[in-house]
């Protein structure tokens, strides 16, 4: 079981560092060598992140990559529905069958709670707290707005 996979990281992580940047767009080409990620594995997860409507992309010369949307607006839960689904803690061993046990059985009621919890905090976390993290740096679209929170 992984919480995060490595798609739903590299995007967090893309996206964290697409909102610090003070310029209108971001190369790949700078991502690649400042994050560490594999150029292919970079390019699918930023597309679709610009297909989801995060980002905006642009081509040719001095192209790149820019947030679409406030680093305030985007959540990890977000990225994990994108890339992941949704997070299941809790899969019975008896996976699409029903379980016999399912109104009685103490560790699914134990899971579910605890998959609740998990789910409510990752809620919490957007681009902006991750970046922001007490340094009080604001992103550049940020800055473009005026204030946190608005879009």
């Amino acid at each position: 079981m992984k919480l995060i996979t490595r798609n739903t990281d590299y995007a967090m992580r893309a996206l964290c560092y697409i909102a610090q940047q003070t310029k209108d767009s971001v190369p790949v080409t700078e991502m690649v060598k400042d994050l560490a990620i594999p150029r292919p594995f970079l390019r699918k997860i930023l597309q679709t992140l610009s297909g989801e409507g995060m980002l905006d992309s642009y081509r040719g010369q001095g192209g790149g990559f820019s947030l679409s949307l406030s680093p305030s607006k985007i959540f990890i839960t977000d990225l994990i529905k994108i890339f992941q689904n949704a997070i299941q803690l809790n899969e019975c061993i008896f996976k699409k069958k029903m379980c016999p046990n399912r109104k009685t059985c103490l560790m699914k009621r134990e899971m579910d709670s605890i998959e609740k919890d998990v789910l409510l905090r990752l809620s919490r976390i957007s681009i902006a707290s991750l970046i922001s993290n007490g340094n009080g740096k604001r992103s550049n679209r940020e800055r473009k707005e005026g204030r946190y929170g608005e879009a």
